[in-house]
């Protein structure tokens, strides 16, 4: 992914690192008033050229949409009042700007790993598996839904105006805490406003699996991964997870083993074959890690299967 650069600082071919907060403040005209966490307001920073940067912290835009109709595949989104772009430590960002500058409009909270160590967030962070979407994969708000993202940086700006005590750790982790607990929901209630579209993907989904099993890619690649089919969608592997988690009420990986149990079931009725054969036919590199799914999700081994049938 890629970002913001001041224009006099930048050219499109450098990606500029910020390890600190203070750095990123530095960019931004935005002052430090703590080591490990910050609000911005972009409506006080001056224009960025188009370029790309790695921050070494958690970073989330609220941008502003105010420059017409957005796409999201053939369908307009049906929120615009706000897009939330999530990014961990290490990603690399980029914005592009057809007239050569950019004023960003809107907010960012950035913060440190460090900020979130040793505390319920730092242990439920991986939780919030929106911070590995892809940028086309953004939340969009409604207009309550940003007010209540707007309130939430708020309160952590105010927070940190206060000045650092013994308190103020605390309460900056439980707000950024309550705000990830907020973009949870939001996302929830996204995955059934794109109702449709989302069908569209799990549908192509099952397709591309059963594409697979009846090919020469199982002998040939083994077992299908949950990733793969990420990527043949053009979805990020933990948006297309919880995509499909949200529609069948199961995990991916869940979904492609009951796929896989379902032709083996088939095969396995066919006494032409040995289990072995089958397992292999069907991309195991070892018949035992075979039997042993089978047993696992069906409940009996396969030739215990094969007798009962």
């Amino acid at each position: 992914m890629l970002i913001l650069i001041r224009s006099n600082e930048c050219t499109m071919e450098e990606i500029l690192r910020y390890d600190t907060i203070s750095q990123y403040n530095a960019l931004v005209n935005n002052e430090t008033l703590h080591p490990l966490v910050s609000v911005v307001d972009f409506s006080k920073s001056g224009p960025f050229c188009h370029g790309k940067m790695n921050m070494g912290f958690y970073t989330i835009f609220l941008k502003d949409v105010v420059c017409g109709d957005i796409r999201y595949g053939k369908h307009k989104y049906d929120y615009q009042d706000g897009t939330l772009v999530f990014m961990a430590p290490g990603q690399v960002i980029s914005i592009t700007s057809r007239t050569g500058s950019y004023q960003p409009q809107g907010y960012a909270l950035v913060f440190h790993p460090d900020l979130i160590r040793g505390t319920n967030l730092g242990r439920r962070i991986h939780d919030f598996t929106f911070f590995s979407y892809e940028v086309h994969e953004a939340l969009h708000l409604s207009e309550q839904e940003r007010k209540i993202v707007v309130d939430c940086f708020t309160n952590i700006d105010m927070e940190l105006r206060r000045g650092v005590d013994k308190h103020t750790k605390t309460l900056i982790v439980s707000n950024i805490e309550l705000f990830l607990n907020y973009c949870s929901r939001f996302y929830d209630r996204q995955f059934i406003t794109r109702d449709n579209a989302h069908k569209g993907a799990v549908e192509k989904f099952s397709e591309l699996l059963h594409d697979y099993f009846h090919s020469e890619k199982k002998q040939q690649e083994g077992l299908p991964s949950v990733s793969y089919f990420a990527q043949e969608l053009n979805l990020s592997a933990n948006y297309f997870g919880d995509l499909v988690k949200k529609e069948t009420g199961k995990t991916a990986q869940e979904y492609i083993q009951l796929k896989l149990m379902d032709i083996a079931k088939e095969r396995i009725i066919d006494t032409s074959k040995s289990v072995s054969e089958i397992a292999y036919e069907l991309g195991f590199k070892y018949p035992q890690h075979f039997t042993r799914l089978f047993k696992k999700r069906v409940g009996h081994t396969p030739n215990e299967y094969r007798n009962l049938n």
